[in-house]
């Protein structure tokens, strides 16, 4: 893959083979964010399990102290009460079946997290196959579907993300903008860190945390020293 001329500058500020502790690497990626708008910074967790395994699985929810310096859209599945609830909370949409067809029939994606309440799980679970490949089908593990739709809500918009592994046992999750400071950043980083180690499987064995990088949309990646971190 050809890079432009700023990726090759900015590239030649880390050292690729070398481990650097968390101080080092949150002044390192401040100085790769060089683009002209304001980059969002990543951090992807690779981990000692086996996701094929259901007791090897690492999925979970985290409020980020600083947020993630994104505006999110939140749609909520509930009737009566809870819908007003939901209204009444700032969710960007709120509704019930007559949803289904907007979003599966006319491919209608104009939120960003699906919130819904247990009742209405047999409605949203229609909608598995085109919520599902995009991550936002909602999930008690996540907080997602719950009758206390004001908290969930209260919660996303406060800068709660979702950290799941992929399919090949990497967590990849934005952890704030490039705009926030190396400072902002790091306390991001170390309450998803917090949460990832916490949600350890008891089945997982040997090194936990494989590797950790940090990196700017346009940026190179920055490893993080593993064993510093758990």
């Amino acid at each position: 893959m050809k890079r432009g001329k700023k990726y090759q500058e900015v590239a030649k500020l880390v050292e690729s083979n070398t481990l650097y502790d968390t101080e080092e690497a949150f002044t390192l990626v401040e100085k790769t964010a060089v683009a002209k708008f304001d980059e969002t910074v990543e951090a992807h967790i690779k981990l000692g399990v086996d996701s094929r395994h259901a007791d090897q699985q690492v999925r979970g929810a985290v409020v980020l102290p600083h947020g993630t310096g994104k505006t999110v859209r939140v749609l909520v599945f509930a009737k009566g009460v809870k819908a007003d609830e939901a209204t009444a909370a700032g969710a960007d949409y709120v509704g019930a079946d007559e949803l289904i067809p907007k979003i599966q029939n006319q491919g209608w994606f104009e939120f960003d997290v699906v919130v819904a309440t247990p009742d209405m799980m047999g409605v949203v679970g229609r909608l598995g196959r085109v919520l599902g490949p995009k991550g936002l089908m909602p999930n008690p593990k996540a907080g997602t579907v719950t009758m206390d739709v004001k908290k969930a809500i209260d919660d996303i918009k406060a800068g709660k993300i979702e950290y799941r592994l992929d399919k090949t046992n990497i967590i990849h999750v934005p952890i704030g903008k490039a705009s926030f400071g190396k400072e902002k950043l790091q306390d991001n980083f170390h309450t998803l860190i917090g949460a990832v180690i916490k949600a350890k499987p008891s089945a997982a064995k040997g090194q936990y945390l494989r590797s950790v990088a940090i990196s700017a949309t346009m940026g190179p990646g920055i490893r993080i020293n593993p064993s510093r971190l758990s």
